[in-house]
């Protein structure tokens, strides 16, 4: 069995998120220097796939317009884990936060996720198998 911490976790995640692990919408907005951006929904699901808990959304608003979702987590032990809330560096807030239902299997970001979970596992292990 692998041993790992969060330290490991976050460092494996910091190392593995990439343009092309970023969402769609944020494409043309990533950059290294702000590595996180565009990344909290597949995070959050790898996140949850390893430590359980619960999946946290809220809509994402700059100067009073929505510019999409933000995603996190609430650990089975109520405390809330976001290791992508950085990418927020020109002022966003979040609203409208609520705890969504995993939906069964991947619906969208399949080859992102699929990417990040790769490049996670080689520098963790083994990773269990997603959740269904």
């Amino acid at each position: 069995m692998t041993v790992w911490n969060l330290l490991d976790l976050d460092r494996a995640l910091r190392q593995s998120w990439a343009a092309d692990t970023c969402s769609p919408d944020n494409q043309d907005d990533w950059r290294p220097e702000n590595p996180a951006l565009g990344q909290c929904d597949i995070t959050a699901l790898l996140i949850n796939d390893l430590l359980g808990g619960e999946l946290m959304v809220g809509e994402v608003y700059l100067d009073g317009a929505q510019h999409g979702y933000h995603w996190w987590n609430r650990l089975p032990s109520g405390v809330e884990l976001d290791l992508t809330r950085e990418q927020f560096l020109r002022g966003e807030t979040l609203s409208a936060i609520r705890r969504v239902v995993r939906p069964p299997g991947l619906r969208r970001r399949v080859e992102e996720y699929l990417l990040l979970r790769e490049r996670v596992a080689a520098r963790l292990g083994p990773l269990p198998e997603p959740a269904a």
